[in-house]
């Protein structure tokens, strides 16, 4: 069963559901990432590990993050040992995004745990947790929904978008994803 999105409370459509102090810590971690681990080279994992650790990311073993992946609120990412964000992989952490382990988001795929609710005048910020499962593989390009839980040995084909739950070794592809093969 989905979990529902969360509405966040925003004065009009034009302000931020979000505290100054937030707002700050998010401009301070943007600046952090790009002076001290954008440019870093692939063996330097523990390093870029360490500043996310020190925003608040959660994290267990060893999870690899590529230096040009993008997250814009680490204090919402908990990794698992061996999960894997690929080179430019964006995880718009909004809300919670959970890696377990082994597995893997392939290049220039979106995690996106925010968007809108259309149907109101104002338009509010609505969250959701993504969690993708052990040893599950999102391909290349792929974007991932809020509220959506990918299944543990699950794979997304490359450029899916998927809007629903995935089941645990299932394959999905296409936009909107569908189920093309169970493991």
């Amino acid at each position: 069963m989905p979990i529902p999105l969360q509405r966040h409370v925003q004065a009009d459509k034009y302000s931020s559901p979000f505290s100054l102090v937030t707002r700050w810590r998010t401009l301070i971690w943007g600046l952090t990432w790009t002076l001290l681990c954008r440019w870093t080279p692939k063996p330097l994992n523990r390093w870029r590990l360490l500043w996310l650790k020190a925003f608040g990311a959660t994290l267990y073993g060893c999870p690899f993050v590529h230096q040009r992946a993008r997250i814009t609120h680490p204090w919402r990412l908990t990794l698992h040992d061996r999960a894997c964000l690929g080179d430019g992989t964006v995880a718009y952490t909004l809300g919670p995004v959970i890696l377990e382990n082994d597995c893997t988001v392939a290049q220039e795929a979106y995690l996106c745990t925010g968007t809108h609710d259309l149907s109101h005048p104002d338009t509010p910020l609505l969250t959701g947790t993504i969690t993708v499962g052990a040893h599950a593989f999102i391909g290349l390009r792929a974007i991932v929904l809020p509220g959506v839980s990918i299944g543990a040995n699950a794979i997304v084909g490359a450029g899916a978008v998927v809007t629903r739950d995935v089941p645990q070794q299932c394959a999905v592809a296409g936009n909107p994803a569908k189920p093309i093969r169970r493991k």
